[in-house]
Parts: structure tokens; sequence; C-alpha cells
């Protein structure tokens, strides 16, 4: 016998309207190859007649949550208004009818799961997420129910396909960041205003989420260490490519005898690493697991239909599992007290000097790196021709690659280049090897 399962939706945008049009045009697919039937009993919206010129049927168009909250066809609620205001009020009055909620609303779910998901305890319903991170990739899910025989020691992606593109566009034409920014825009990747995505935020959010199912233990955002884009230079990107690497902007999480390293930042990457070849606005992670060994997952990282996909195989997981799971670990608004993070954390470096171009120059660069305990893997003055500084005078660059060392011990060696008057540290970008 086929289960009736009713459904309503939460705003008519870009990922609401892709799943109104999924769960409709697939209804009778899912008959088939699920055994349930997925009706749409209702949409929220803010301009009813706007919705109904979309084609949506007058019955199942409103603009009242209380409506919809006490609606007795409504078994799951879908979220994607997005933000923290009404989104969140509306999803806590869901969950305190009882009504599962599916929801595609990363900054939510890295902030206030631990809020959302007592209050779904208490009445015994589920609150399932896999649209909040990376699209239609399914990275959660795999999280939960594919990779659970193991400890997950590390975790790194391109969680962000606005950076993602901006950084192709930069590599792959040799376009400065204000112009690739420009282009993304056009195209819808980036919004009117892109601080969220490319200072990092997007990225912060997702490897929140991310990282605490991976390693079974909250690692609130305000511990993961973040830095944006936008002061990144073509040239830095030419220069990187030269020297066999490509530069992405990478959400890591790494869980080490030390502790939880999670960060976002430009990074560079060897042109045979395989984040190095996803391009344009696709998203992967790259993970590595203790008994499996090495796993990616790679696919669109946003859009109506990719976004949609998640959110109704969430919507299809719940209505096809009674059991409901929750966090493998302690939900609080904080880490417990027990677990530690690393903020000095390693990673080999690129640096790129201005420099005076005369007799010893070097030599008291390579001094500096090695009385603070760094050691230098490769050292390319990359063209013979003068160039600006950041104070307008014409000095020579200097491409440094290093080993691992610390976050602490780089920091000190570009303050006492900087004091020492033979030149500037123009750019320094993290390596993963």
């Amino acid at each position: 016998m086929i289960k009736k399962v009713g459904v309503a939706i939460l705003g008519l945008g870009v990922v609401g309207g892709g799943t109104y049009q999924t769960l409709t045009e697939h209804r009778e697919y899912y008959q088939k190859t699920q055994n349930v039937d997925i009706t749409v009993e209702a949409v929220l919206v803010r301009d009813k007649q706007k919705a109904m010129e979309k084609g949506l049927p007058k019955a199942i168009v409103t603009d009242n949550i209380a409506e919809v909250i006490a609606n007795p066809n409504v078994d799951i609620v879908i979220e994607t208004i997005g933000g923290v205001g009404a989104a969140k009020d509306y999803v806590l009055a869901a969950l305190r009818e009882g009504k599962t909620v599916v929801t595609a609303n990363k900054e939510m779910i890295c902030k206030y799961s631990h809020e959302l998901e007592r209050v779904a305890k208490r009445t015994g319903c589920g609150m399932y997420y896999e649209a909040s991170c990376v699209g239609g990739v399914p990275i959660i899910r795999t999280l939960l129910d594919g990779v659970q025989a193991n400890r997950v020691q590390q975790m790194m992606g391109i969680i962000n396909g606005t950076t993602n593109y901006i950084l192709t566009k930069m590599t792959q034409e040799g376009a400065e960041y204000a112009d690739a920014l420009k282009d993304a825009q056009k195209l819808g990747y980036a919004e009117a205003d892109p601080t969220n995505d490319v200072e990092g935020f997007d990225a912060l959010y997702k490897l929140s989420i991310l990282s605490s199912l991976a390693f079974h233990t909250k690692v609130p955002y305000t511990k993961i260490f973040r830095e944006g884009i936008s002061k990144i230079n073509a040239k830095d990107i030419a220069y990187g490519k030269s020297l066999g690497y490509t530069l992405k902007l990478l959400a890591i999480g790494k869980n080490t005898s030390q502790g939880i390293e999670a960060r976002v930042h430009p990074t560079f990457v060897p042109d045979a690493h395989p984040l190095a070849s996803v391009n344009d606005a696709f998203n992967a992670v790259y993970l590595k697991g203790d008994a499996v060994g090495d796993i990616m997952l790679y696919g669109r990282g946003a859009g109506a239909l990719p976004t949609a996909s998640a959110v109704v195989s969430d919507v299809i997981y719940a209505a096809t599992h009674s059991d409901v799971k929750y966090s493998t670990f302690k939900n609080n608004a904080t880490a417990e007290a027990c677990v530690k993070f690393v903020s000095d954390f390693e990673s080999a470096y690129y640096v790129r000097l201005a420099v005076d171009d005369e007799a010893g120059t070097l030599a008291t660069v390579s001094g500096i790196f090695g009385k603070c305990g760094i050691s230098l893997v490769a050292v390319s003055q990359i063209t013979q021709k003068k160039e600006l500084d950041d104070e307008g005078k014409l000095r020579v660059p200097l491409v440094i690659i290093t080993h691992k060392t610390t976050e602490n011990r780089i920091g000190k060696a570009m303050a006492k280049i900087n004091a020492s008057g033979i030149g500037k540290v123009q750019a320094a970008i993290r390596v993963e090897n």
C-alpha cells in the first residue's frame, strides 16, 4: 500500500520553486519507486497573486503561517525562506506542532540546530537538512549513513560555488578579482552584496555543520578560522600556477591528536590533487576515513534543481523511515569543555615578497625564515622585471614555498621581513599538499 504524505513549502524562491517543480513533476515516479505519494498541501508566500501566476493552484497558496501549521494534511514542512528571523520562528512552530521539518537553511542549522533539535526530540519529529550543505551533493547522508564505520580523520572541500567560479575565472583567464566578481554577479552566481560568499561566511556555516557530523562533536562556527578571497591577486594565482599549484577557497576540518582544526581560507593545492580540477560553480568534498581511505563527492553546489534534489531526498527519507535519528553528539550552543581546538595550526605557505634587487637580500630573507624555525622548499624569482610594491617602490618579486610551519612562526617571519627594510610581504597563502 502506498503511503500518503502531505508537505508544505515555506517560500517560493529559487529553492522553493525548484522543490515544488520536482515534487509535482516526479509524483508518479516516487509512487512507483519509493512507494510513497507526496502531495503539496500548502505553499507559504508573501504575494499570493504572483504565486498563482506561476501556475500554483489557488487552494494551496497562503500567506498565513498559522494556516500551514494547523493544516492536518501537512506532515512535513519544507523551509526554503533562508535567514534566521522568520524562518527560525516558523520551523520552531512546525516542530512544536509535531511536524517533521526539512530545511536548506545553513545559517539557521549552524547557529540554532541545538534549539531546533531540542524541540524535535520533545515532540518526536524529525529534522533534516541535507540541502543546507553543498547543494545536490549528498555529503550529509554520506556522513550519517555511508561512512559511519570510520573515524573520519580529515575533510577538505570546495563548498561555495560563487568563490569557486571567481577563482576559476581568475585562473583560466587571468582576470582580476573585481572583474571576475562582476561577471559572477551578472550570471547570478554572486549576490549584489557578495560578502557572505567572498568573505567565507557561507563556507564557515557549512563547515561547522559538516565537521560536527564528521567528528561527532559540536564544532561551533566561532571556533573556525575564516579568511575570504577578496584580497587575492591574479598575479599570485599566475605565479602559483607556474609552480604547479591551483588556488581554491577550501573548507578544511581535521581531527588530530592535538585537537580539531577547522578553517576556511584560500589555499594552493597541487595541480594533481582531485580538488584542483573542480571548476566553475561546482563543489566537491574530499574525505579521509581510517578504514575506507579517500573518498571524493562532486557535483553542483547550488541552483534550483540541484538543491531541490537534496530537499526532496530528505522528504522521501523522512516519509519512508519511521525511526528518527538525531545528532550523534551533545548538540549544545557551545562545544564540550573536553574538546580541544587547534588555533596555531600547521600548513605550508606560499609567500610573495617585493624585495630590493641587491646582493645579500636572498641570504637575509632565508636567514629570517631560518631563525623563525621555517625551512624552505623553493625560492623563485619568477620575473626579472621590477614591480611597484604596496609602498610604491620598484622592487623585484620573490616567491617562496615553505615546508609545513605554524601560524605563529609564519606570522613572526613576515613581521621581521617587513621590519628589515629590504622588502615587504605582498601575499601569504596557505598550501595543502
